[in-house]
């Protein structure tokens, strides 16, 4: 029974349902062998039981129970819970299910609503209580732990569901879950319905060993503030999914109902059994495997959700993380805060992150940068590390400027020949313009730029890569070429990767050209004539 995983009245359990209610949700469905790892990490995260599927929904999902039931429900694991409606069959292909696991759990339900039960079941309030005596009965009759559920409770009669619920208690049901399986109910109006369930119940009053359960649905944003309302009144056990997945607008989130407990203890008063630390790998675990992807923005598990732009929130944070953090990202096992670096970001913390990787920039020296940082927010939502180390490359580990790009064009596609034409300048204020034909943008661009240096050199490497994401990224490139018997690397980035090319080409030999001490040697033909030259 769920006890073995209670250490007292002031713990609160958590019945993991990502397998069985999270899978629901459109397009997240699980293979057996994602079920099972998922499964695996849910244990680790501490769940208390884990509802593994619906076994007679399918052949397929009655196995990745039974895998469940026998590799994770082990003695001093979770309980492991199947769903079943209350009807014969479902009840004994769950049992089939479960039955393996060292703590088994069938969990029953029956639709109570007058809606549901004028248009789903087609029963009467006496059919559906005899209807749930039934299906207790035979669920005690095969696992010492049973759990019933009213469906759409948020939506019936308080006076029916203390009768339902007393029906169930009386044939055997060790747990009571209240759901509000439409996402309808406020949190003071289910806090009001739960303290009269538990109070006015027969045989499931405080003291008579039978759990009161809530399971919210957040079809009005409401699903973690009515558990949390559930738990005030004195229910015990959370029904919850990682990252909140679920039947139309998700469930409770697992993660948000933990942290907060979590966050605030002297408001609750009360203990769980979650390893927090846990709470960020389960996540990204879940998300992967269902490809629902997290809302940045979403709570305790999102991109944002320790993440900082503002200039004055940075400023706060970095001073101390209680300024704008109530809960620390190690406490959901993330390594820390992360400042994301834009338009609204001040000094501080560019100056904070260029230390982090390996920068001290001070004085004017930090102005400069900021003014090109700036510069570059405005152009890209978020400025990435990549970003900043391109742009102190750029900034002030330039070669000596033998040659400079002043200008370049280049026309390329089906309908003709690559051509490019550079400008180049020198230091002494001469300007140099080619042209040539080449195999592609990149290799015309190269060699415009070979027939106005007239450097013997052998490209030796080209990469380029994007350092950031989105459309407005910024290309990286790196180049290492070879001249007499020397090896020159040139370094270049730019919103254009064709730019980006010719600066890093450019950087590598103007590094050739000072060990060379070729830089002084004028290039055949006069300044701002063009030559053309073919592959």
């Amino acid at each position: 029974m769920v006890k073995h995983r209670i250490k007292d009245e002031n713990t609160v359990v958590f019945f993991d349902t990502t397998l069985r209610d999270g899978e629901q949700s459109p397009g997240a469905t699980l293979s057996s062998a994602e079920k099972l790892e998922i499964a695996r990490q849910l244990s680790r995260l501490g769940v208390d039981i884990i509802e593994a599927g619906f076994p007679a929904a399918s052949p397929d999902d009655l196995a990745a129970v039974q895998r469940i039931a026998k590799e994770i429900g082990k003695e001093g694991g979770p309980v492991i819970c199947g769903l079943a409606r209350a009807v014969e069959s479902d009840i004994l292909t769950c049992w089939e299910g479960i039955k393996d696991a060292a703590h088994p759990r069938i969990h029953t339900f029956l639709g109570t609503s007058d809606i549901h039960l004028q248009y789903q079941t087609g029963l009467t309030r006496e059919q559906a209580v005899a209807r749930v005596r039934e299906a207790v009965t035979l669920a005690r009759s095969l696992c010492d732990d049973v759990e019933f559920s009213p469906m759409d409770a948020g939506r019936t009669e308080t006076a029916f569901l203390i009768e339902v619920c007393a029906a169930a208690v009386e044939c055997g049901a060790t747990t009571l879950n209240i759901p509000d399986t439409v996402g309808y109910v406020t949190p003071d109006e289910w806090h009001e319905t739960i303290s009269s369930l538990i109070a006015e119940t027969p045989g499931a009053g405080p003291g008579s060993g039978v759990i009161w359960s809530i399971h919210c649905h957040n079809d009005l944003g409401l699903a973690t503030a009515n558990t949390l309302a559930g738990v005030r009144a004195g229910a015990r056990q959370v029904e919850v999914t990682i990252n909140g997945i679920g039947e139309r607008a998700g469930n409770t989130s697992l993660e948000e109902v933990a942290m907060a407990i979590h966050t605030r203890p002297q408001y609750y008063q009360l203990n769980t059994n979650i390893n927090t630390r846990e709470i960020m790998k389960s996540s990204r675990m879940v998300s992967n495997y269902t490809g629902m992807r997290v809302q940045p923005n979403k709570a305790v598990v999102g991109d944002n959700a320790f993440a900082h732009e503002a200039g004055i929130h940075q400023d706060g944070v970095l001073k101390h993380h209680s300024t704008y953090e109530i809960m620390t990202p190690e406490s959901v096992g993330l390594q820390k805060s992360r400042l994301v670096l834009g338009k609204h970001s001040g000094r501080h913390a560019l100056k904070v992150r260029l230390g982090e990787l390996g920068y001290q920039v001070e004085g004017d020296a930090l102005n400069q940068v900021f003014k090109r940082f700036k510069n570059l927010a405005d152009a890209k939502k978020n400025v990435t590390d990549a970003d900043l180390e391109a742009l102190i490359a750029d900034e002030f580990h330039k070669p000596e400027e033998f040659y400079s790009l002043t200008d370049i064009q280049v026309m390329c596609g089906t309908m003709g020949m690559p051509t490019a034409t550079v400008k180049l300048s020198k230091a002494s204020g001469e300007n140099y313009v080619n042209a040539a034909v080449g195999t592609g943008p990149v290799d015309a661009c190269y060699k415009a730029v070979d027939g106005v240096v007239k450097a013997e050199t052998v490209l030796m490497e080209y990469s380029v890569h994007s350092v950031t994401e989105g459309i407005d990224a910024l290309g990286e490139v790196t180049v290492r070429i070879e001249a007499q018997g020397k090896t020159f690397g040139g370094y270049g980035a730019d919103s254009d990767v064709v730019v980006a090319s010719v600066k890093a080409y450019l950087a590598a030999l103007n590094r050739m050209l000072a060990v060379t001490g070729h830089g002084d040697t004028q290039p055949e033909g006069q300044a701002a004539t063009i030559n053309f030259t073919s592959s």
